[in-house]
């Protein structure tokens, strides 16, 4: 029986497609395309890339999706990085990662409309206190007060009049 890369690249030349035109498909980059033809499974970070990418191509070029997925189990517990899963009993290394773990498990539908109360509540208070501030200030308190001083040497019993253009 052939390995899952070589059934893939076989379907694939079937089906007349380039690895080019697979990648533009499927929007797998073409060097992770080549690698899953190759069966170079160390490539990839984790196997649910794996997975996930021979899923979409197996569906793509109309294979027994099933019995390729059930291939790729049995190779992937032949490759030492994935024959076990990752363990997830340690803590968290950092402070970002522990903040980041507490992160995930908020329930965004609550959390999203508590932050928008924090958020509405904060503006409407900050409102209230620039209002606050503006009402009781005074607006004439910085003027100083006002002195008339004429122009000519009257008594000061008339106003002076404003100086009129030559009429012509």
């Amino acid at each position: 029986m052939s390995t899952v890369a070589e059934q893939l690249r076989q379907a694939r030349e079937a089906r007349g497609l380039t690895v080019q035109q697979v990648a533009d498909i499927t929007k797998i980059r073409t060097d992770h395309l080549r690698a899953l033809e190759a069966g170079d499974f160390e490539v990839f970070s984790a196997p649910v890339y794996i997975r996930g990418f021979v899923r979409t191509c197996s569906t793509l070029l109309r294979m027994d999706v099933p019995q390729v997925m059930a291939a790729l189990e049995r190779e992937l517990r032949q490759i030492t990085k994935f024959s076990e899963p990752p363990s997830l009993s340690g803590a968290p290394s950092g402070m970002l990662d522990a903040f980041m773990l507490q992160l995930s498990k908020v329930d965004w539908r609550w959390g999203l409309w508590i932050l928008s109360g924090l958020v509405v509540a904060g503006g409407l208070l900050g409102a209230g206190l620039v209002w606050r501030h503006y009402a009781a200030a005074d607006p004439l308190s910085g003027l100083k007060p006002g002195v008339y001083h004429s122009s000519s040497n009257a008594a000061g019993e008339s106003l002076p009049l404003p100086a009129q253009a030559p009429r012509r």
